[in-house]
């Protein structure tokens, strides 16, 4: 061999004496370079398989698609799956895309009662992409420099979701419930501090509107000279949500926004509106995509105590088949259960409270009787009269 051929063709090193120079055509490579290209590959394919956005612009995700994994959570506001299954694949759209124009990120509130999805909703769009979720109270925040947690600390719960994986952090969703509660009183701006309130609407917009905030990843001030983590939140998707009540009784001065004639469009809230309850101009603006559910009717609750893919009967019939008994609700039941939700007024929370009662003494029995086979639960079992009435088949009656 010629000189050339005795070295390294890529580092230009002459092997040691016990290693070894393997040839190709041309060129040749020493066990060095080998073990340091094969790490770099296996890096390259370790980060590929990480990234879960790495497939998403090639998925089958779509608008449609989004709303189709809706509907199997969550029953009725159709109006309002639609306008958030379009908001999510475009935010999801615009944080996977390299296109040289700046797309800005649309945070969403949303508006209505309790008990009608509204946490359901973030918790499924935060399922279908597979990305860290976080639930945070805004009643629990204060101004810094005051007693309470301190805002960035729903920018910790989101990481610590995320098992400290601060790239993945950084595209999640962060769920703030009871936004309204921190409403001024009255539209006029105030001299003093309003430390549970306006105070901790000017603290939301920095994280909001995406910045780099600075994380204290021990949770607050008790700490003073912790290093505290950048964390940017240009591709968080903030859903706020409240119930505003009343809100619909404040009168726009103008009819932007609105169709004469059009019962539909009566019922939307505008930006104006929102503004005159007490949220800050500057907050409003971060929250551009505004959509208002509905007051769920009886047939809603009905169909949401059976449709949906983890619906709470279902969830009380593998309850019981774990005891391996058939549970059976009757139609006439499921009727009575939703008549019974609708008249609390609490929305879909009043099922589970409605059913926790009407089970309660069948699962504190069931299981220490192993010949039950069969419970079915009627009309009469439901309506409380007396002890409840169950239709049971013993194996020694078969």
């Amino acid at each position: 061999m010629t000189d050339n051929l005795e070295r390294c063709s890529f580092c230009g090193a002459v092997p040691r004496e016990n290693e070894q120079l393997i040839e190709g055509l041309n060129a040749n490579i020493c066990e060095i370079c080998v073990e340091v290209y094969f790490h770099i590959l296996e890096s390259m394919r370790s980060e590929e398989m990480n990234d879960p956005f790495s497939d998403f612009i090639n998925s089958d995700l779509t608008p449609k698609s989004i709303l189709a994994e809706l509907n199997q959570e969550v029953i009725g506001q159709d109006h309002v799956k639609k306008i958030l299954s379009v908001a999510l694949y475009n935010h999801y759209k615009r944080i996977t895309s390299k296109s040289k124009v700046t797309l800005e990120k649309s945070n969403i509130l949303l508006i209505g009662p309790s008990g009608v999805g509204k946490t359901l909703l973030a918790k499924t769009m935060a399922k279908i992409l597979n990305v860290p979720f976080a639930i945070c109270d805004a009643t629990a925040y204060t101004q810094a420099g005051y007693v309470g947690e301190d805002v960035e600390n729903i920018l910790l719960r989101l990481l610590q979701n995320a098992d400290y994986d601060l790239e993945l952090a950084q595209k999640g969703i962060v769920f703030i419930d009871e936004i309204d509660k921190l409403a001024r009183k009255g539209e006029n701006i105030s001299i003093t501090r309003d430390v549970s309130g306006e105070g901790v609407q000017h603290a939301l917009l920095k994280i909001i509107e995406g910045s780099v905030v600075n994380v204290p990843p021990q949770g607050g001030r008790k700490h003073p000279h912790q290093e505290f983590i950048p964390f940017d939140t240009s591709d968080v998707l903030f859903i706020c949500s409240g119930a505003f009540e009343g809100i619909t009784n404040i009168k726009p001065k103008n009819d932007i926004g609105f169709k004469q004639g059009d019962e539909n469009e009566k019922d939307e809230i505008t930006s104006e509106q929102i503004k005159k309850y007490g949220i800050i101009p500057e907050l409003v603006g971060r929250l551009p995509i505004i959509a208002k559910l509905n007051k769920l009717t009886e047939n809603d609750l009905y169909r949401i105590l059976k449709e949906p893919k983890s619906s709470i009967i279902k969830q009380y019939i593998e309850l019981f088949a774990l005891d391996k008994v058939n549970l059976v609700f009757e139609n006439g039941a499921l009727t009575e259960i939703a008549k019974l939700a609708y008249q609390m007024k609490n929305g879909a929370r009043s099922l589970r409270t409605i059913l926790e009662q009407i089970m309660l003494d069948i699962m504190f029995e069931i299981p220490d009787n192993p010949d039950i086979t069969d419970c079915i639960i009627t009309k009469d079992t439901v309506l409380m009269k007396g002890a409840p009435e169950l239709k049971m088949y013993r194996k020694d009656s078969a």
